[in-house]
């Protein structure tokens, strides 16, 4: 195996999204900041894990990626062309290379049709295919996520939650896409469930060349699959590096807190003493500083006067100013 990095798939440039916040009369009273100055890469074949509390910013960080969202600021490249900027449309070509697995996959699917005419449709818009070349495919693809032949001609009441996942994922893998942002895929689901489709993902994987960005509540799921992690905290990245580096020695006083919060059974928390306390600020109304200061009991004068940029040493990045002291 060659040792060489993997080519980059997806470059996100210092994208931002705001959502204008309205008051009486419809007027606007202020910005929601979901994202700000987001940047990171992904290579070929990556497995990359999106972590944080709710709202900061992960769900809408996979929404702007995939062009639901219009990006406020910043870029998004795909193999090095701009695929999303400011007032950018997107190509169809590009649409059909991106896919987004909802958290619910049984919304995304139309109660009154098969699911059959369900994995046809994507093919219909997309392609001039037969037909009968486009059975040939949707049934390979149903084989291919695990699901009989038979469960074509049934609706997605007559599934259950665990097969319209895999009905979900076969919906998008017909289109044959290059990057699949899965946002909280395992949600809902029983431990034994939860472990097949995470087995599932990794041999689609495999097979079909794929990558991921994987937006996840669950730690555990997260440390299990994915290559390498993102921590948000209220539209920002505090923390990005190798998933095994992250859990061994968290660098982030936020990242330390949410390790710490995990449920485990036996063995030392990474610490005791970083423990969250209260509620993440209101993201129109954005602390000055380092965003997490509020919550931080290692904050001092300086964090209320400094955003801090990320600081990587050894492919590890950090967005605080006191990492790098002993005390941490």
């Amino acid at each position: 195996m060659s040792d060489l990095p993997a080519p980059t798939l997806l470059e996100v440039d210092r994208l931002g999204r705001h959502f204008p916040v309205r008051g009486f009369l419809n007027r606007r009273v202020g910005t929601l900041r979901a994202l700000d100055d987001v940047s990171f890469a992904v290579g070929e074949g990556e497995v990359l894990g999106i972590v944080g509390e709710s709202g900061c910013g992960k769900s809408t960080l996979g929404k702007t990626l995939m062009g639901i969202h219009e990006p406020t600021s910043g870029e998004v490249r795909l193999r090095g062309e701009r695929i999303a900027a400011p007032g950018q449309k997107r190509a169809a070509a590009v649409r059909a290379k991106l896919q987004y697995v909802y958290q619910d996959p049984g919304a995304s699917l139309d109660p009154r049709w098969t699911l059959r005419r369900s994995l046809h449709e994507p093919l219909i818009i997309h392609t001039d295919w037969s037909r009968a070349k486009r059975e040939e495919h949707v049934q390979a693809i149903v084989s291919a996520v695990g699901l009989p032949q038979a469960h074509l001609d049934l609706y997605p009441h007559e599934i259950s939650g665990g097969q319209q996942r895999r009905v979900g994922l076969a919906r998008i893998l017909v289109l044959g896409p290059q990057l699949i942002i899965f946002d909280e895929p395992t949600s809902g689901l029983d431990v034994s469930v939860q472990a097949t489709v995470l087995a599932l993902f990794r041999d689609l994987r495999e097979e079909f060349g794929l990558t991921y960005l994987f937006i996840s509540h669950d730690l555990a799921v997260v440390r299990s699959i994915c290559n390498r992690i993102v921590v948000m905290y209220l539209g920002r990245i505090v923390e990005i590096g190798d998933t095994a580096e992250v859990f061994r020695a968290p660098r982030h006083p936020y990242t330390r807190s949410l390790l710490a919060a995990a449920p485990r059974i036996g063995g030392p928390r990474v610490t005791e003493s970083f423990t969250l306390q209260g509620e993440p600020p209101d993201p129109s109304n954005v602390p000055s500083g380092c965003r997490f200061r509020t919550r931080c009991p290692l904050a001092i004068d300086k964090c209320a006067t400094i955003e801090p940029a990320i600081d990587f040493e050894g492919g590890h990045g950090v967005a605080c100013l006191r990492w790098r002291e002993d005390a941490l």
